[in-house]
Formats: C-alpha cells, sequence, structure tokens
C-alpha cells in the first residue's frame, strides 16, 4: 500500500514521505495509530493543506521529549530476578518489565516506547533504548541480579557469576594431604630427610 507518513517512522521516511509498505503493517499500525494516510490525490491535497501545521507541532513534541530524555537518558534500573548457577533466568525481563521499572522512578513511559530486540535471558548489565519520539531516543540501562548486592557489584564492572565460579572451583581445589603410596592403612605420612653432601656424592660417584 502506498501511503503518506504524517511523522518520522524509522526506515520508512519522514513526515511528507510517500512510501510503499505492506497492507497489514498499514491497516493495522499506521492509519489506526494516524501515522500514516492513504496516498490518493484527495489526501495528497489535506496533507499539503495542512504540512506546516503538522511539522510545527511536530517540533514542538520533539523539543517537549528532548527535554524529557535529559531526565531520563542514562537512567539504571535494577531488575530482580532468580537465576540458575549459570546465570540464565528463570522467565525473562520484557518491554513491560522496563516500563514499570521507569514508571517506578516516576518517568511516565509506556512499553511501545522501549526498543528491545529481544527479551533479557541472563543476569547483565543492559543497554536499552526508549523512543521519547519519533526523532529523540534516549539510552537506559537494566541492571538485571538476584540480588540488589549482586546488583551494586555488577555496577562496579564485576562479573558475578565469573566471580562465583571462580569461587567455587577455588573452594574445590581445598587443602591437600601429602599422599605415601608405600604407608600402611592409618599411617601418617613420613617426609624423607634431606640428603648430606657426602651421601649426594656417594650417589652420583
Amino acid at each position: 500500500m502506498e501511503i503518506i507518513l504524517l511523522e518520522r517512522i524509522e526506515k520508512l521516511g519522514t513526515i511528507g514521505d510517500v512510501v510503499n509498505v505492506k497492507d497489514g503493517y498499514a491497516r493495522n499500525f499506521l492509519l489506526p495509530n494516524k501515522k500514516a494516510l492513504r496516498s490518493n490525490e484527495a489526501n495528497r491535497k489535506v496533507f499539503e493543506a495542512n504540512r506546516e501545521r503538522l511539522e510545527t507541532e511536530n517540533a514542538a513534541r520533539r523539543d517537549e521529549a528532548a527535554k524529557a530524555g535529559a531526565n531520563v537518558d542514562g537512567t539504571e534500573l535494577t531488575l530482580i530476578r532468580a537465576s540458575s548457577n549459570s546465570g540464565q533466568l528463570y522467565g525473562s525481563v520484557n518491554v513491560k518489565d522496563i516500563a514499570d521499572a521507569l514508571k517506578d522512578k516516576g518517568f511516565d513511559i509506556n512499553k511501545s516506547q522501549i526498543i528491545l530486540e529481544r527479551p533479557i535471558k541472563t543476569l547483565g548489565l543492559f543497554d536499552v533504548k526508549v523512543a521519547l519520539h519519533p526523532e529523540v531516543r534516549v539510552t537506559v540501562k537494566a541492571n538485571v541480579a538476584r540480588s540488589d548486592d549482586e546488583a551494586e557489584l555488577q555496577k562496579q564492572g564485576i562479573d558475578v557469576i565469573g566471580q562465583q565460579a571462580e569461587d567455587e572451583r577455588t573452594e574445590g581445589e581445598g587443602f591437600t594431604e601429602a599422599f605415601d603410596p608405600n604407608a600402611e592403612p592409618g599411617e601418617l605420612p613420613v617426609e624423607e630427610p634431606a640428603a648430606t653432601d657426602g651421601e649426594e656424592e656417594a650417589a652420583e660417584g
């Protein structure tokens, strides 16, 4: 379907551009959300008559979003989740979780503004994009951890899972006793006395 964009759409174009999109995308998203008009003679005339107003309104929304973005950008969100010892979450962190965490911090963000290529399924720090306006994006950091203490360690750059594996490996090594293959059961291993210089010379001769 050929449409006229009423706002900037990533990978499609900006206000006033005439582009071709799949019919379902136009009918189910762009047209009902007033992001575009069907491209026909009547709508082209309507758009041109309103172009200046649309561009002015868009600029005002963009400036407002940029101001709000200054407060949101760089916000760190701590999300406590259960996970396996390997760091795989029992479940995942999705766009709703990010939006809810931002709302808890006082930001009016809805899940449609969160850009997450795929749900987060492991512990760690993740950069998440937030689209406050088609032309304004900011980045927040999702700190997914099993506890507030681990979240603080991750914030400091410590690999919590890697550290845990190292600690477990060290504990596994523990204390190793000397082993004497000739000792009777129950006997303690006996250290061989150090050889004297004379004994060493005799052995060499």
